[in-house]
């Protein structure tokens, strides 16, 4: 029985070591990478309480809140079909910035010519979680 609790008590310190480890900015980005591809909107702003969104032929935003932020994804995503996005870069910087680029290939709907489009992100570190504070989508 003894062996079982210094067992248990000598795990116990890795374990809480790896929850307290910080998201890599590359994990948070991939894992924006699909949400994008899945034109998931929510799941692109869940984690923003607010944040800048610049989409092409209109000018940056003011800081809008989630839902309106999840709403202009939904319509803009309403005229395209994802046929691929790629992480291109992923880079954490010593101020608690992150920037994130995609390339994004896509065809609007009803079309076959493929185009193709950068997407910029801009992200903050608090704490141990990333948060997605701007998007921006190149022409």
């Amino acid at each position: 029985m003894k062996s079982w609790v210094i067992l248990l008590l000598g795990l116990a310190p890795l374990r809480l070591g790896a929850q307290q480890a910080p998201l890599p900015l590359r994990q948070v980005a991939e894992e924006t990478r699909a949400s994008w591809q899945r034109q998931d909107a929510a799941g692109l702003v869940e984690k923003s309480p607010q944040l800048i969104i610049q989409l092409p032929g209109a000018d940056p935003s003011a800081p809008v809140q989630r839902q309106q932020a999840g709403k202009l994804l939904r319509d803009f995503f309403e005229r395209a079909e994802e046929v691929g996005t790629v992480l291109y870069d992923a880079r954490e910087m010593d101020d608690g910035r992150g920037l994130v680029e995609l390339r994004r290939r896509y065809r609007i709907r009803g079309t076959q010519h493929v185009r193709e489009q950068l997407l910029l992100l801009s992200y903050r570190r608090s704490g141990k979680t990333w948060t997605l504070v701007e998007l921006r989508v190149g022409r």
